[in-house]
């Protein structure tokens, strides 16, 4: 491929006008090609002349998963079906699916911004790229293959599962990095490491995608392969994965702000909340021509983080994932994402990454099981686990658990994602 463009700006002005040209662009070419964005403003009392700067994105209507739906499967089609070259659809496995349609400008950029994601890893083309992940109607095998082969790496698609071929592979190809789930990760690389080929192999770097991972997992990770690890994002309504990753200073999650503007907004109110609040992530595609989505929900509780990364990038950043407004937990009037359970995990002694949460009534009450595992190296006992985790979960989310402290690996370890929040109080 031709050099590399990280970014077509170099200053946080230039890149706010380069915004502005492509934001006024976006909603001209929603309105003026889909009917349910065109209904939607005009319902809102807003047209794409009064988009005169990025503050006025806060005036045009926010769109939803389920009006994504409602749309199924081309009613946000903003091209000729004979421009669109690709079809990608979610993973969900109830209703109706949502669709993804890209013309070859669409597919350009998004390997392009798969590429800026590889090169932020710390990537060459001299690396072996293993992808780990599922293919066919789903957005991750084909786009991380597609970013790759650009990137100009050699590119091994294995698929999910599997781990005696995935670990063969590894071995005879010279995998040097490898993108999978973060529950999969944690999978092979205690596979890798009971089987004491680690020596063997010559990785050096893990990409994790498709769900959200706790500190402790990925510091996990990173011991056992001897690793670097990153969190890279997206979802099938955004392109796919690859529009953001962390990079090597691991300071926050950069995304790309020359083909997205990202807000947080107060996920029960809709009001906007500023920099650095923690809030639902609302996204807007500045150059997707098939499908543009305005001022999307993502779902997706995160903050923006202020100022600029110490790696220099242009590119703004947000924090991980702390989870999803439809993963939220209420459990004695108390909100509780699971990103909250994974940061008092990663401080508490003595336990390892897995756990489970099991949420159950009994007799009109609701309680709460906590499941741990205990650390493999750790001397402490499951009373001393037991009582600093409880002293900590209660400071610092305000709820007090029944703690349950099992043996090293005696939670179940999955080759795709590993379910770890069980409500059964509906049951």
């Amino acid at each position: 491929m031709s050099e590399l463009v990280m970014s077509p700006v170099s200053t946080e002005e230039e890149m706010a006008e380069l915004q502005l040209r492509r934001l006024k662009w976006s909603v001209a070419h929603a309105y003026n090609n889909v009917d349910f964005y065109r209904q939607k403003m005009d319902a809102a009392g807003v047209t794409p002349e009064d988009i005169r700067t990025l503050d006025d994105i806060a005036k045009l209507p926010m769109t939803d998963k389920y009006e994504l739906r409602h749309t199924y499967p081309f009613g946000l089609r903003a091209v000729p079906f004979a421009d669109i070259v690709r079809i990608h659809a979610s993973s969900g496995t109830t209703g109706k699916k949502t669709v993804a349609y890209y013309t070859q400008r669409d597919i350009d950029d998004w390997k392009d911004m798969f590429a800026r994601c590889y090169k932020l890893a710390g990537l060459t083309k001299e690396d072996r790229f293993q992808v780990a992940v599922g293919y066919g109607l789903w957005t991750a095998g084909a786009g991380f293959q597609l970013g790759a082969e650009h990137f100009g790496m050699m590119t091994i698609p294995t698929g999910p599962g599997n781990t005696e071929m995935q670990i063969e592979m590894m071995q005879d190809f010279g995998t040097t990095a490898m993108i999978c789930t973060s529950s999969y990760a944690l999978f092979i690389a205690e596979e890798i490491a009971a089987r004491g080929v680690r020596e063997k192999l010559s990785l050096h770097t893990m990409i994790l995608g498709s769900e959200r991972s706790s500190d402790q997992l990925r510091t996990r990770v990173a011991e056992l392969l001897g690793v670097d690890v990153f969190d890279i994002i997206g979802m099938t309504e955004l392109y796919g994965p690859g529009i953001g990753i962390d990079c090597k200073a691991h300071e926050g999650i950069h995304y790309f702000a020359d083909h997205f503007i990202f807000e947080i907004i107060d996920p029960l109110t809709g009001r906007s909340l500023p920099m650095g609040e923690q809030g639902e992530i609302v996204a807007t595609t500045l150059t997707r021509e098939a499908m543009p989505m305005i001022r999307y929900r993502t779902r997706d509780i995160s903050r923006l983080i202020p100022g600029r990364c110490s790696c220099g990038v242009i590119h703004p950043r947000q924090d991980r994932i702390l989870g999803r407004t439809d993963d939220m937990i209420k459990f004695h009037a108390v909100n509780i994402f699971p990103g909250q359970i994974d940061t008092v995990l990663s401080a508490a002694p003595g336990i390892g990454s897995e756990y489970q949460i099991i949420l159950r009534r009994e007799r009109g009450r609701d309680s709460m099981l906590l499941r741990v595992e205990r650390d493999s190296n750790t001397s402490l006992s499951n009373g001393e686990i037991e009582r600093a985790l409880l002293d900590l979960i209660k400071s610092r989310i305000g709820v007090t658990p029944t703690i349950e402290v099992v043996p090293f690996r005696g939670l179940p370890r999955s080759e795709r994602k590993t379910k770890r929040i069980f409500d059964e109080r509906d049951a």
